[in-house]
């Protein structure tokens, strides 16, 4: 698919939208722990300001649900970006009140504009008809450049195209690479090609999985998740998380892989616990010994070793998902073997956003991966071959 390309608008001296991505972690005091986000959208702003465009930087952060809730301000995203761009940056009062119309009026060439957040509007996850007409009001020109939110249909995202034709809209440089890159892996990779697939539940990744099958040679699977295809299997896997509705489903992706000629991998041992919790007592067991009331919360060594030997040959890595609980230290293990082992191998490794993401940049691999996506369940809804709705607007038409 190719997207409208921001290098082919006209942007000189004009007032320029850029729906940015910039919900990012914060830490108990309300500092950025982790600005990747912010720095992503950071081509696509300067690009526009080389053009002496006015800029207006719109993003949300967490989910105030439509009302002005201090902790999600974006205050210390502004600050961060007045850092990073090394100018000025002004941050709005409100969304699409008073000030911030006033001040998007006001705008001159070079000057940079940053709306409060988004989701202080109730109409933005409803994708409200009159809030994008007025946030599309405030510019010449419209780019989206949030990957991580184009799987939403949100005002910002995706009503507020249809106030622009194709000479006035385009894709930012994240987002195209984000497009590109995904798109590129699933239609063409190096083989073998090993999809790694974790998480607390099989119903997020169900599409990505039936569709990733016909695509790669090998998946390996961890986390919550793996408990529904065990207990398929017929294991007892005690108190462990388990998705019964999804016990049919799990069982045809199997046979499914089975079928394709790929190889389908489960843990072989678990590190169980008898509570979820870091002070809980643990131990490892294999797959069909879990003690009765105890549930896996991270897999077991043996598997981190199959899983080794698995990925040694491959070429394309795609990994969303993490191997067990990874928030706490005594079941993060599992994750932190295999993101080294992903990190120390000659393939091509994409880590699909998302829990993922925060994993290898927390131990410091995130630098050997070859590409960490901005989106986690935007990317998942890429790998389903669908066609996002923040993107299906900006998809170029043939002349």
């Amino acid at each position: 698919m190719e997207l409208l390309n921001i290098k082919n608008l006209d942007l000189a001296g004009k007032k320029v939208f850029i729906r940015c991505d910039f919900n990012v972690p914060m830490d108990e005091f309300g500092n950025i722990s982790d600005d990747r986000r912010i720095r992503s959208a950071i081509s696509t702003i300067n690009y526009c300001l080389d053009q002496n465009c006015a800029v207006i930087l719109a993003s949300h952060l967490g989910r105030p649900e439509g009302q002005v809730v201090s902790k999600y301000s974006l205050i210390p995203v502004a600050r961060r970006m007045h850092h990073l761009l090394k100018r000025e940056v002004e941050l709005s009062a409100d969304v699409v009140g008073d000030d911030a119309l006033d001040k998007a009026s006001k705008l001159k060439s070079g000057e940079v504009l940053m709306l409060e957040n988004l989701r202080y509007e109730a109409g933005e996850t409803k994708n409200d008809k009159e809030l994008s007409k007025k946030l599309a009001s405030m510019a010449d020109f419209y780019i989206n450049d949030a990957f991580g939110v184009s799987h939403r249909a949100h005002a910002s995202v995706e009503g507020i195209t249809h106030f622009f034709d194709d000479k006035h809209k385009a894709a930012g440089f994240l987002l195209q690479k984000e497009i590109d890159f995904l798109g590129k892996i699933i239609q063409n990779p190096v083989r073998p090609f090993a999809a790694i697939v974790g998480g607390s539940k099989v119903s997020g990744k169900l599409e990505a999985l039936i569709n990733l099958l016909p695509r790669v040679d090998k998946v390996l699977i961890g986390g919550g998740m793996a408990f529904t295809f065990l207990k398929k299997l017929g294991y007892d896997i005690g108190a462990s998380l388990v998705e019964d509705d999804l016990l049919e489903e799990a069982g045809r992706i199997m046979e499914e892989a089975k079928k394709l000629g790929v190889k389908f991998y489960l843990p072989v041992d678990v590190v169980a616990a008898d509570k979820f919790s870091e002070d809980a007592i643990s131990r490892i067991v294999s797959y069909q010994e879990i003690p009765s009331g105890w549930m896996g919360l991270d897999i077991g060594p043996a598997t981190v070793r199959l899983y080794g030997e698995v990925l040694s040959d491959v070429q394309t890595v795609l990994w969303n998902g993490p191997m067990g609980v990874y928030e706490m230290d005594k079941f993060a293990r599992g994750s932190n073997k295999i993101a080294h082992f992903v990190a120390d191998s000659y393939a091509t490794t994409i880590v699909g956003g998302g829990d993922t993401a925060d994993l290898v940049q927390r131990i410091g691999v995130d630098d050997e991966m070859t590409f960490i996506s901005t989106g986690g369940g935007a990317s998942l809804e890429l790998l389903e071959g669908k066609i996002l709705p923040g993107v299906a607007s900006l998809i170029r038409k043939e002349d």
